[in-house]
């Protein structure tokens, strides 16, 4: 998936990034998220009200660890989303949200690990450099 650039500064397309979102199929609820740079970390809940969403039956919930990456260009922000089962390559996701989510990716929360372990730790983008 690409980029999406909106008409909104960064700390409007944050309080839009973390905003409850209710659709016909699902409803989502950012329940913690932390800003490090330019990528927003979320913890999100996801309650499915149709068959199919997560392959959740209606009622049931999963939670997820996301990573937004920020940028903006001109007088835009954008924003390119990611959830951990992707493997994002930033890994300054804050540890106490590993216990708030089931595993989908251990190879990344390994490396979640070894970063926070990290001497002098980079923060923005944070991209692995080996």
């Amino acid at each position: 998936m690409g980029w999406t650039f909106v008409r909104l500064t960064r700390d409007q397309l944050i309080r839009e990034l973390t905003a409850t979102e209710e659709t016909e199929r699902s409803r989502s609820e950012v329940i913690d998220h932390t800003l490090v740079g330019n990528v927003l970390w979320t913890v999100a809940r996801v309650t499915a009200k149709q068959a199919g969403v997560l392959g959740l039956a209606p009622g049931e919930s999963a939670t997820l660890i996301g990573c937004h990456l920020l940028e903006s260009e001109g007088r835009e922000w954008g924003y390119k989303f990611l959830v951990e089962a992707e493997h994002p390559y930033c890994y300054s996701c804050p540890l106490r949200y590993l216990d708030m989510a089931p595993q989908r990716c251990a190879t990344w929360r390994a490396r979640v690990h070894a970063f926070h372990q990290q001497p002098t730790r980079k923060a923005a983008g944070d991209a692995a450099t080996d």
